[in-house]
């Protein structure tokens, strides 16, 4: 074991307006059985990685509950571990993690006993799929202090909700901007950093000591000139999905034949958390055109190009377009949806219409279920 994990995922985004209100990020479903730190989770397993920590705060209720064996990502052995470390009042600490260096400052004393010579920092909010190993060969063969992957948008993506980054010929980081107002690069940062554990331990201290406690700002950017700080880019997919748009841009990517191949017919494999439920129930009359539908749903009216998760319930004469259906949601017969996100663990009431006119729609509708 060379690396430990670091994941951070303890961040409250606003852009996920309603989504975020009982869960954090972290915890978003994705492509109609998973969570979003699932992805990082497999990483680390794929990679050899035996000992990870998984830093929440923010609503980390549904995430805890999902992180609560190691087993589902084959982290449950005599050496290592599945660590979940949330903010703890003690004698001379009594707050929140004030941001991501702070968060690893006060679980200092977890890296300060770990022995594993590097540390891998990833944030539990990305969809991706990364063997962290040829990034450590990387960082070690380019001597780095830290390494940060990189990736370039595409035209069109807006670059400025990112860090973005500038890079010589050696792929030396030379400028790193977060969030700009103007991006004057298309290369980002992917939020994941390989550094050595004594050095992470030595700036955290540092950043401590001067009341600092962003992560980015406070090391990335102010040791650009003093550390060997190199970019590590990938051309795979990776998405964030850390505003609606984001979200629902990320699920509608798994009804493409190629993204779906990629992450669950191609080695290595993505994990989760098994849940024991009948397989979908397809009624007489039904049309599903395009969907990824959950296990323990039963559809009667029509879908399409949609993303249903577990235990949706979709009534007669129903039509869904273009949208993403959470877990345990019960549609009445004739509802119109189209565009939209439908929050988990809600019904809406028979002959109701949701469409995302300008964007998508996020439909929060907790009425009450009759039983007849």
């Amino acid at each position: 074991m060379r690396a430990v994990g670091l994941i951070l995922a303890g961040g409250n985004s606003r852009k996920m307006q309603e989504l975020t209100a009982k869960r954090a990020v972290a915890a978003m479903p994705v492509a109609g059985s998973y969570r979003a730190i699932d992805f990082a989770l497999s990483n680390m397993s794929n990679s050899h990685i035996q000992k990870v920590a998984v830093l929440t705060q923010f609503n980390a209720r549904s995430l805890n509950e999902h992180l609560n064996s190691s087993k589902w990502w084959d982290f449950g052995r005599k050496q290592g571990g599945l660590y979940v470390f949330s903010p703890t009042i003690t004698a001379d600490n009594g707050y929140w993690y004030r941001g991501t260096a702070d968060a690893i400052y006060q679980n200092l004393d977890f890296l300060k006993r770990c022995h594993e010579p590097y540390v891998i920092i990833t944030s539990g909010d990305a969809v991706y799929k990364m063997d962290y190993n040829k990034v450590l060969e990387y960082h070690i063969d380019k001597k780095a202090d830290i390494t940060v992957v990189c990736k370039d948008l595409a035209p069109g993506e807006d670059a400025t909700r990112f860090g973005t980054v500038h890079m010589n010929e050696n792929f030396r980081i030379e400028e790193f901007e977060e969030k700009p107002m103007v991006a004057n690069s298309r290369t980002i940062s992917t939020g994941i950093y390989i550094i050595r554990r004594r050095l992470l331990i030595d700036l955290i201290e540092h950043c401590a000591e001067e009341d600092r406690y962003d992560f980015v700002t406070d090391i990335l950017i102010r040791y650009k000139n003093l550390k060997k700080i190199y970019g590590y880019k990938i051309e795979n997919y990776w998405s964030n999905i850390s505003t609606v748009e984001d979200y629902y841009r990320t699920n509608m990517d798994f009804l493409k034949p190629e993204t779906r191949n990629y992450f669950f017919k191609e080695y290595p494999e993505v994990f989760s958390r098994v849940s024991d439920l009948p397989p979908a129930k397809y009624n007489p009359g039904a049309v599903v055109k395009n969907c990824l539908v959950g296990s323990g749903s039963i559809i009667n009216g029509n879908v399409e190009n949609s993303v249903l998760f577990k235990r949706t319930f979709v009534g007669n004469n129903c039509v869904i377009k273009n949208s993403i259906i959470l877990n345990d949601v019960y549609l009445g017969d004739n509802t119109y949806i189209e565009n939209c996100i439908v929050e988990s663990r809600g019904t809406i009431r028979a002959n109701t219409r949701h469409v995302g006119e300008n964007g998508v729609k996020v439909v929060i509708e907790k009425n009450e279920r009759y039983a007849l």
